[in-house]
C-alpha cells in the first residue's frame, strides 16, 4: 500500500471514518513506527502503525454487513457501562465498523464494514442518502404535527432546524419517515417537538440497503449488484 494521509490509512483498516480517525490522533492514541502520530503523517504498508496499542494492517478484502440490531445493544466499542456492545454482538471473524448509529432503545438496520472509504462517503450529511424508519407513538397523530415536522422543525437541544422530510401515515400512531440526515435521536426529538413520546423506532432501509427477512442479531455478507449499487450511489468504485 503506497503511503497516504495517516487518516485515510487508519480509515482503510476499518477502524473508523476520516473525521473520527483525526481525533484519535489529536487524542495521542495512535503511534507510526513507535513515535506519537501528528495530524498531516502519511503511513503505508511499511509503517508500523498503532492505535491504543493494538497494531492495524489495511484489509485484504472489503466486506459490507447489513445486521439487524436488537433493541437493547450498543453502538459503541469502547463503552464500560454498555453491557452488549454491536462489534461483539455480530462476531463476525473480520474487524468491522458501523456507519451510522442507532441507539440502545431503537432496533433495525444497521451497515457495517472495514471500508473506511465507504463509511466516510456514507456518513457525510452534504450527500443527503435516505434512510427509512418506522415509528409507533405513544397516541393517534394530528396531521398538523406531521405536515410541521415534514418541514422541518427546530431542536432545541442541538440548535438545529431538521431538513424537509418524508412522513406516510401507516396507522394512527405508526408513521413510515424517510430521513436524509442523522442527528442525534433525531426522529425522538422531532416527535417530542409536537408532543409525542416515540414508543418503538425500527430502521428498515440504508440507501438502496432493505432490512428484509433478518431477524434481530442476524447479518448477511453484501454481494453482487445490491453492494455494487451501494457503492455506486456513495460515489465509489466497488471495493473488491
Amino acid at each position: 500500500m503506497e503511503k497516504v494521509r495517516l487518516n485515510k490509512y487508519l480509515a482503510s483498516c476499518g477502524v473508523c471514518s476520516r473525521r473520527d480517525a483525526d481525533k484519535l490522533i489529536d487524542a495521542g492514541v495512535v503511534f507510526v513506527n513507535g513515535k506519537r502520530a501528528e495530524a498531516g503523517m502519511k503511513a503505508g504498508s511499511d509503517d508500523r502503525v498503532e492505535v491504543r496499542g493494538k497494531r492495524l494492517a489495511p484489509p485484504d478484502e472489503k466486506v459490507v454487513l447489513a445486521y439487524y440490531k436488537p433493541l437493547g445493544v450498543v453502538c459503541s466499542e469502547r463503552d464500560a457501562h454498555a453491557g452488549r456492545l454491536v462489534t461483539k454482538e455480530i462476531g463476525y471473524h473480520k474487524r468491522v465498523t458501523y456507519a451510522g448509529r442507532l441507539d440502545k432503545d431503537s432496533e433495525g438496520l444497521l451497515l457495517l464494514t472495514n471500508d473506511g472509504d465507504l463509511i466516510d462517503a456514507m456518513m457525510r450529511g452534504k450527500n443527503g442518502h435516505e434512510k427509512e424508519y418506522m415509528v409507533k407513538s405513544d397516541r393517534k397523530w394530528e396531521e398538523s404535527a406531521l405536515e410541521c415536522m415534514r418541514a422541518g422543525v427546530f431542536l432545541e437541544e442541538l440548535g438545529q432546524k431538521t431538513r424537509p422530510c418524508e412522513i406516510e401515515r401507516i396507522g394512527e400512531k405508526t408513521l413510515r419517515i424517510v430521513l436524509t440526515q442523522g442527528l442525534n435521536r433525531q426522529i425522538r426529538r422531532m416527535c417530542e417537538t409536537q408532543g409525542y413520546r416515540v414508543k418503538s423506532l425500527k430502521r428498515t432501509r440504508v440507501i438502496n440497503i432493505g432490512l428484509e427477512q433478518l431477524k434481530p442479531g442476524e447479518y448477511r455478507e453484501l454481494t453482487g449488484k445490491e453492494r455494487e449499487e451501494l457503492y455506486r450511489l456513495c460515489g465509489l468504485c466497488d471495493g473488491k
